[in-house]
């Protein structure tokens, strides 16, 4: 990967954890409140379960934008963590945060390997940062 691309996906991503940074601070539909109609109540339940959906989805992928990034200071951006192949161009263009290959993300989501989502709590209490 040349200079004029890796600098490109760096600045896609530091784009793209500047806009997950401040959509996490919301929190304000994850809080309970009771009405006097149960109706009411459980609609307000289940928005409340859907923000909290996607304030985990968010998270997940601000970790994976956070990753993506330690992995271009250290030299390994561009290359699949399972197979240490490089990860092709247009693969990066789409997903610039990916951590696998085209072949190797087929696999982990058909659940054949164990994927890197059981890091340490080193590596989680360094991204919560």
């Amino acid at each position: 990967m040349n200079k004029t691309e890796l600098e490109k996906h760096k600045a896609m991503l530091e784009a793209k954890r500047a806009e997950l940074s401040v959509g996490l601070w919301n929190r304000a539909d994850i809080a309970i409140e009771k009405t006097p109609d149960a109706l009411d109540e459980v609609q307000l339940a289940g928005e409340r379960e859907l923000a909290i959906r996607n304030l985990d989805r968010g998270s997940n992928l601000l970790r994976s934008v956070r990753g993506a990034l330690a992995r271009m200071a250290d030299g390994t951006y561009g290359i699949c963590l399972h197979c240490e192949e490089e990860i092709k161009p247009k693969r990066l263009d789409a997903v610039p945060w990916t951590k696998y290959c085209i072949r190797c993300q087929e696999a982990a989501d058909r659940h054949e390997f164990e994927t890197e989502s059981a890091e340490t709590l080193d590596e989680l209490l360094a991204n919560a940062a």
